[in-house]
């Protein structure tokens, strides 16, 4: 609707101008070196036969001229607005893709952050477990080691022990002369 407004003011307007031109413009006549720009009484029939043949000619020119010239104008107007629609909308497509992956990449990278925080979580369970198997195995070894030299200790003091008293009886013995035993 607004085009079609548009439209019939560029005509309204280009007759408006092709009228205010015709009646301005007045016949240049050189006479004796001077210019006559009104019209004088012999010239008024001619001015008024130019005026009827421009009068006629207003509708075929119209028809012939200015309606296909104003119509390719509008034509092309109106590729303009459709292009400029068109570019619009792939400009709004363009945004939403961008949108889209902008989401899939924000929306992997979350991924990729849960999955090296669960990574993270899975290692340090499986170090403190390992920990906690090496910290068993070693008191294991420690109380192994601890035992095995309580034993070998005992077994020590009860050698040491046998072998106090003999010779404390040997020693016995030889201080006062005779045997013991």
């Amino acid at each position: 609707m607004n085009q079609l407004k548009r439209q019939q003011q560029r005509r309204s307007g280009l007759h408006l101008r092709w009228i205010t031109l015709t009646l301005l413009a007045g016949d240049a006549m050189a006479s004796e070196g001077s210019i006559v720009l009104l019209p004088t009484k012999e010239s008024a029939p001619l001015l008024i036969s130019l005026l009827v043949f421009f009068l006629l000619l207003i509708w075929p020119v119209n028809k012939l001229l200015i309606k296909p010239l104003l119509d390719v104008i509008d034509a092309r107007e109106d590729r303009i607005v459709g292009t400029r629609a068109r570019a619009e909308k792939l400009a709004a497509d363009a945004d939403k893709v961008i949108e889209r992956y902008e989401s899939s990449i924000r929306i992997a990278h979350e991924e990729a952050q849960r999955d090296r925080k669960q990574a993270l979580t899975v290692a340090r369970r499986e170090s403190v477990s390992h920990t906690a198997e090496a910290r068993a195995g070693v008191e294991q070894e420690i109380e192994t080691a601890l035992a095995q030299i309580t034993g070998e200790l005992t077994q020590a003091r009860s050698t040491l022990r046998t072998q106090a008293e003999q010779l404390a009886t040997e020693a016995a013995s030889t201080v006062l002369g005779r045997d013991l035993s």
